[in-house]
This record gives C-alpha cells, structure tokens and sequence, in this order.
C-alpha cells in the first residue's frame, strides 16, 4: 500500500484487496502465537507438575496483563507519531518481544518461570495487537470496515489453524510427542520455536508494506465523516464513585479472610478497590487541573463510555467468560472424557491434548471462511446485531454438544458452531464499535473495549478453579456447561445492540 502523506483527499481513499491484506497480515502471526498458547499452555503446567484445580490459576497472567496493557497502549498510540507512523511502532516491538517469549517458553524451567514467560508472552502481544484493532479503523473508511475486520478475522482463523495444528503434524513426522516427568515433548517445544519466528516475520511484513495517514489527513478524514474535532485532553468531569469500588473490594476480601475462601479470589477484591483508588486520584487530579494525563483519559473515558459501547462490553463479557473457559478445559476435558486419561504423563493424554490441537484448527478454519463468505453477507441483509446474536447462540449450543459426545470425531461438529461464534466475535462487536466512536480516540476505546475481553478471563480464573474445587473436583465435562449457558446469555445481550 503506498503513503498519503501528499493528498488532500477530503476522506479515505478505498483500499483494494491489497492494501486490506497488508493492513491485517500481521495478525496472522500474532494468532499464531495466541493459538500456541491456548492449546498448549495447559499442557505445559501438567507437564511441570501442575494440578488440575489450580490451573486456571496459573492462566490468571494473561488475562491480567491484557487488562493492564491494553488501555494503555490505546491510550499511547492514539497520540504518537513519528517517522514510523502511530500504530506500526507498537506492532513491532510488541512482535520482537512475544517472539523472544515464544522460543523461551519451552526452556522453562518450573512452573513459576514458566507462569512468568506466559506473562512476557501475553503483555507483548497484546502490545501487538491492540493497536492493530485501531490501525483498521484508521485505514479504511467506514463502508469498509465490514470488509477489513472480517479479512482480519480470516487471517486469525488462519493462523490459529496454524499454531494449533503443529504439534500435531509434528507428532504425525515422527517427531518425539511424550517428555520426560516434568519436561516439556518435543513436538511443544519446536512448535514454539516455529511460531516465534512466524509471528515477527508477520507483523514485519504490515510494518514494512504501509504508510498511517499523517495527524493532518486523520483531522480532515474526521471532518469528512461529520465528526468534531474530539479533543484528546481529558477536559470533561471526573466521575465520582471511588469510595463505593474500594468498599466492595474491600467486603470481598474480608468475605475470603473469614471464610478461608481459595487465595485466587484475593485478587477479585484487590482489582475492585485499586479501581475504587484509581477513580478518587483521577478526581482530585481534575481538581487541581491537571487532566491530560494516562489515568485520568483511561479513567475518564472507562467511565463515561458510549451507549452502543458500553452494550457491547456486556455482550462480551459473557462471550469471553466461555472462551476462556474453554481455552483452559478443553484439553483435560478431551482427554479424560474421549481418550480415557486424567495423566497428563500418558501416551493417551498427549495424544487427546494433540487433539485438541487439531479442535481448535478446526473451529479457526471455519472463522476463517465464515467471516468473510457467511457472515458479512448475513450482516449486509439482517445487520450486524442479528447475525452476531445467531453465531453466538450456535456457539453456546457447541459448547453444550460436549456433554453428550464422546466420540473424538464428532467434535469437529461442535468446532463448525464454535467456530462460527469464534468469527463474529472477532469481527461484528469492532466493526459495530469502529463506526460509532472518534476516531481520534479509537486507540483508548478499544484498548478499554479490550477491558470487557480480559475482565471476564480474570473472573473465570479464580472462580472457576475454585468452583472445580468445591463441586466437580474430578468432573471437568462441567466447565463445558458453564461455557454454553454464559454464551447464551451473550446472544440475548447482543439483541439490545441493534
């Protein structure tokens, strides 16, 4: 895609499938680093000892880290520019860092240098990935940005196909698929390996094949499309509360004291208060005129959301509550319940959890044909509410299939449902949010977005260990339930978005 540095267009010139590809290639590589660690992260803790219970746990990194990381690099890139452009420095160094963490990853040497590389791994490339959703928004105009989150979506599915089948096809080469106790198996470890150097030659190639519209041209983009100038500075009232948050996290933290509840659910309490702090600092810095900085925008504009936004963040609430369930239960679930072993030292485990390698390529690839060829068009003709409440409810009912199959094969089924649910989310709640926000704040919107991806993960990870725990200690088929009733509810929260 050439520059624009010398037009005077009023708005966006149209992209060709070209300059749509080069936009979104990068995120090949960063799903095939997400894939990676979705099928496999599980695996390695077992590997290295873990138990069952105490998995989600571990998981706890990732998602705290995006919560972390997000907002504040939308934040960041909304308000950088320099020679390499807005959102293209961000991709890069969030690429180089997520590729070192991928090759070190297998070289891990316990549990707790393992949990510490999935949280290098899980800040760069939500570093990475962040400023990706924003940079389509930037680049196309709004007709096209249907077209450029689902293209987008297509090349996640690809590279999820990828990332998730490799240990697999390697196992399927001859490659060494059983470790030693506590050692992680061959077929693991070059996969890694593979996805580390496919991730930055990804993001290398968008880097390196666009040129982002200069500060000047996003000002008379914005005007074209009828949008106020949008001030950046944080110039609006503070929102009160503060006192209310750090109360409740403060109950919830006595209530786990008291009743020796799991140590996990600490950390529900302490997010709830340091919010609670967070909103009082941001007031009294307003007070003091001094609100043009990092808290007081995240705070702010997390605050004071958008309608359409803040009924989007409901509907995925629930949609990623069942995602991360299912990122971290699946492979205890396949390979006790289809392939007869809770021994993650087996034969019989390794090869359910390779495939559950091959479940998870498979409701990818069906995102990354349903996107562009089934849901875009569905949108065009019943709207982009209507068809996100269907996909999800067919995700909710894949979910459910895992109850009463029990035939490995047949779950490729369940993977089309999933796999279609999988497509819209990644494309129909952005494509809504990007049309209906600034676009001289769509850095900090979707970072904040992001939030409602990452808080629903945190949930799941020191609830849902502690549900285990307490009521289906050895019954992991029931995580599937919770995922398929919490999914249901995203369909019926979707249908107050149209």
């Amino acid at each position: 895609m050439d520059g624009h540095t010398g037009s005077a267009s009023a708005s966006r010139p149209r992209q060709g499938f070209a300059g749509l590809w080069n936009i979104s290639f990068g995120f090949f590589g960063i799903q095939i680093g997400f894939a990676l660690q979705n099928a496999n992260m599980s695996r390695i803790f077992q590997s290295l000892g873990e138990s069952l219970d105490d998995l989600a746990l571990l998981w706890i990194a990732a998602p705290l880290t995006g919560l972390l990381v997000q907002p504040i690099i939308g934040h960041y890139s909304d308000r950088t520019w320099c020679r390499f452009g807005r959102r293209r420095p961000y991709f890069f160094v969030g690429a180089l860092f997520a590729a070192a963490a991928l090759i070190g990853m297998p070289h891990a040497p316990g549990l707790l240098a393992a949990a510490m590389m999935l949280w290098i791994l899980d800040a760069s490339l939500n570093v990475s990935m962040e400023p990706f959703r924003a940079f389509v928004g930037d680049m196309l105009a709004k007709d096209q940005h249907m077209a450029g989150y689902a293209l987008q979506t297509a090349f996640i599915g690809a590279g999820a196909v990828i990332g998730s089948a490799t240990p697999w096809l390697l196992d399927h080469m001859g490659v060494s698929n059983v470790a030693a106790a506590q050692g992680i198996p061959d077929t693991v470890r070059i996969s890694f390996y593979i996805g580390g150097a496919a991730l930055f030659l990804a993001v290398l190639w968008t880097v390196l094949t666009t040129r982002e519209y200069a500060p000047d041209q996003m000002a008379r983009f914005a005007k074209a499309d009828g949008q106020p100038p949008a001030a950046l500075s944080a110039d609006r009232a503070m929102p009160a509360g503060g006192p209310g948050w750090i109360v409740a996290g403060g109950v919830i933290l006595a209530i786990v004291w008291a009743w020796s509840l799991e140590k996990e659910l600490y950390l529900l309490g302490a997010l709830l208060a340091a919010y609670g702090c967070a909103r009082l600092v941001a007031r009294r810095l307003h007070a003091q005129g001094r609100s043009d900085n990092l808290l007081s925008h995240v705070v702010g504009d997390f605050a004071t959301m958008p309608p359409l936004m803040k009924r989007l963040a409901l509907v995925q609430f629930f949609t990623w509550s069942a995602l991360f369930i299912m990122w971290i239960y699946t492979t205890p679930v396949v390979a006790q319940y289809m392939f007869g072993s809770a021994d993650p030292t087996s034969p019989a485990y390794n090869a359910g959890a390779n495939w559950v390698g091959i479940l998870f390529a498979a409701y990818n690839g069906v995102a990354a044909l349903a996107a562009p060829f089934l849901l875009q068009p569905l949108a065009r003709r019943i709207g982009q509410a209507n068809t996100h409440a269907i996909a999800l409810m067919l995700g909710a009912l894949g979910f459910l299939s895992f109850l009463f199959l029990r035939d490995a094969q047949l779950l490729l089924l369940s993977e089309i449902a999933i796999g279609i649910a999988w497509a819209s989310t990644l494309a129909m709640p952005y494509a809504m949010l990007a049309s209906s926000v600034p676009q001289t704040k769509l850095g900090i919107y979707m970072g904040l977005f992001n939030a409602f991806v990452v808080i629903p993960q945190l949930l799941v990870a020191t609830v849902m260990g502690t549900i285990m725990r307490h009521f289906f200690p050895t019954e992991p088929i029931w995580t599937m339930a919770f995922a398929a009733g919490v999914m249901m509810l995203a369909s019926i929260a979707t249908l107050r978005c149209r």
